[in-house]
């Protein structure tokens, strides 16, 4: 798209945003459960387009955690649909009180939640991020300009085809929805597109992360790449331990909250460190440990320094033995990049203590840290996980998705 058609768009979206901000609840639930059937009917055409585009990367030497998150399955294309007719039953956000009351001058004072308005959604190549969205600008009463990556362009462009209809069928303006292709220009574009594009949200690599916020003058709503440890303290259950481990691991590893670091007290290290990194090969993981790790199971790689602070997005994982749960900290805050921090413990003062002294926009206290998520926090889908601290922070949903104005009513009073 050249530079005028990335403008037309987002004028187009800035358009869509007067009557989505005024849509009753009704009405945008009824898109959101639209678009979701619409999804489930269009199945074959949007996994066929898939298929071309995992074909395309497999072919161009994708890494095999890239094409899992590029490849659909109908059960995949299902759950995009139940994330969107979970939104339809969650409350509209837009409207919401936050605080208000009567001034002593008499007049009334409001302030509600509102949309933040035209949202551009630059992200990698995860097509469910699509929907996921799609559906929670929607429901908030933001428009999406979504720019997903190339090498999953046939399956946005089907994807957003299905969403597109079943808004317009439900009287919404389809431009509530739209796909922005092109090159690496068309993202300045809309880095650059100040005063039509409200706010720009970046998911994926820190690559794209760090360029979207170095050049945007549209303000960024950052997200994060997951370096998410699991400390295993002291006085942990290791049975517990080991489960929460290979799962926070093994489950779904090319995802951001997928653990990539382990950090073991030292008091339990010869016991457990041996168990599981048998039980983590088991599953095909590769153990990158540092000379406590090597010295209570001689067969795991050493680790570097960069291993350390990798977000390694495969079945790779960082170990370092430590003397405490400061040393843990003290870890944590030199490698970590904000997003979970898990400990397994049975002592409430170390739980207490490292969820007040761990910097992150989550803390987990025994389980695992693939729980950081919109869907299973509750909030139907999410549109990222932001691990900045101003706006939002942690898996974003609709409240996070919305600003505030003030709304004062009087009968005549003047300032004097």
């Amino acid at each position: 798209m050249s530079q005028a058609e990335v403008r037309a768009s987002a004028e187009r979206a800035l358009e869509a945003t007067r009557p989505l901000a005024a849509a009753p609840r009704a009405v945008k639930d009824a898109a959101l459960r639209a678009m979701a059937d619409s999804l489930e009917r269009h199945c074959a055409e949007i996994l066929d387009a898939n298929a071309t585009d995992v074909s395309d990367q497999t072919a161009a030497g994708m890494s095999d955690a890239m094409v899992d998150r590029l490849r659909l399955t109908s059960g995949r294309v299902s759950a995009m649909a139940d994330g969107l007719r979970a939104l339809a039953v969650l409350g509209d956000p837009v409207g919401e009180v936050v605080r208000g009351s009567t001034l002593a001058n008499g007049l009334e004072m409001r302030q509600l939640r509102v949309p933040l308005g035209v949202v551009a959604m630059i992200y990698e190549g995860r097509p469910n991020v699509t929907a996921d969205a799609a559906g929670i600008c929607l429901k908030s009463g933001n428009a999406v300009l979504l720019r997903g990556s190339s090498s999953a362009l046939h399956s946005n462009t089907a994807i957003v085809a299905a969403l597109r209809e079943a808004v317009e069928a439900t009287g919404l303006p389809a431009d509530a929805i739209q796909l922005v292709v092109g090159g690496r220009d068309d993202v300045a574009d809309l880095l650059q597109a100040r005063g039509l594009v409200d706010v720009v949200i970046p998911r994926g690599g820190a690559a794209l992360i760090e360029r979207v916020v170095t050049e945007s003058t549209v303000p960024v709503i950052e997200t994060g790449i997951g370096n998410c440890h699991v400390y295993v303290d002291a006085d942990a259950d290791l049975d517990m331990a080991e489960r929460i481990v290979v799962n926070a691991k093994t489950h779904r590893p090319s995802l951001c909250n997928a653990a990539e670091s382990l950090l073991v007290h030292a008091q339990v290290a010869e016991e457990f460190v041996p168990r599981i990194v048998k039980a983590l090969a088991a599953e095909g993981v590769t153990v990158h440990g540092d000379e406590g790790v090597r010295r209570v199971s001689p067969d795991v790689i050493p680790a570097t320094e960069e291993d350390f602070g990798a977000e390694y997005l495969s079945l790779d994982l960082s170990a370092a033995v430590v003397g405490s749960l400061d040393d843990a900290v003290a870890h944590i805050r030199r490698y970590g990049t904000g997003h979970t921090e898990a400990i397994v413990t049975r002592s409430h003062e170390a739980a207490r203590r490292f969820a007040a002294e761990v910097d992150a926009a989550a803390v987990i206290v025994n389980a695992s840290t693939r729980f950081t998520d919109g869907g299973e926090f509750g909030f139907g889908a999410e549109i990222g996980i932001s691990t900045q601290k101003l706006h939002a922070r942690g898996p974003m949903g609709l409240q996070e998705m919305t600003s505030t104005k003030y709304v004062v009513t009087g009968d005549g009073q003047i300032r004097s």
